[in-house]
């Protein structure tokens, strides 16, 4: 008996380990990157970065219609890795195939000319970019 324990504790071993490992993998987190700060504006969203998020008019339910030259003065807040919604943040596909963050459905933006942690300079602009409010 003590032969055949032998023979079978190193490959269990293994096993444990390789479940480990790939249960690791396949854990997804569940929070968006999102945070809020104080601004001139009262509180808004920001990103991990603390810059000022956004929600363009023309943007409807789930779809993004920022692309090209808008995405370049808007950078879409993207989703990383195996990060899954939760609550009020949801995920929308862009027709690029990559993903962003939503509030409430809405995506969420960057302003290219925000500089620092507060800035609110993309309120308003065109009349279709305001602050991404909690």
């Amino acid at each position: 008996m003590t032969a055949f324990r032998r023979q079978w504790r190193l490959p269990v071993k293994y096993i444990l380990a390789s479940l480990s490992v790939l249960l690791s993998m396949t854990v997804a987190t569940f929070a968006a990157p999102v945070m809020t700060v104080e601004t001139d504006m009262g509180v808004v969203l920001a990103g991990e970065n603390g810059m000022t998020l956004y929600t363009f008019t023309k943007d409807t339910e789930g779809v993004s219609n920022c692309y090209d030259k808008c995405a370049v003065n808007w950078p879409p807040l993207l989703v990383e890795g195996n990060t899954m919604a939760d609550g009020d943040f949801t995920i929308v596909e862009r027709k690029d195939g990559t993903k962003q963050w939503a509030k409430n459905g809405m995506p969420l933006y960057f302003w290219i000319k925000d500089e620092k942690k507060g800035d609110t300079t993309g309120e308003g602009v065109n009349d279709v970019w305001h602050v991404a409010r909690p």
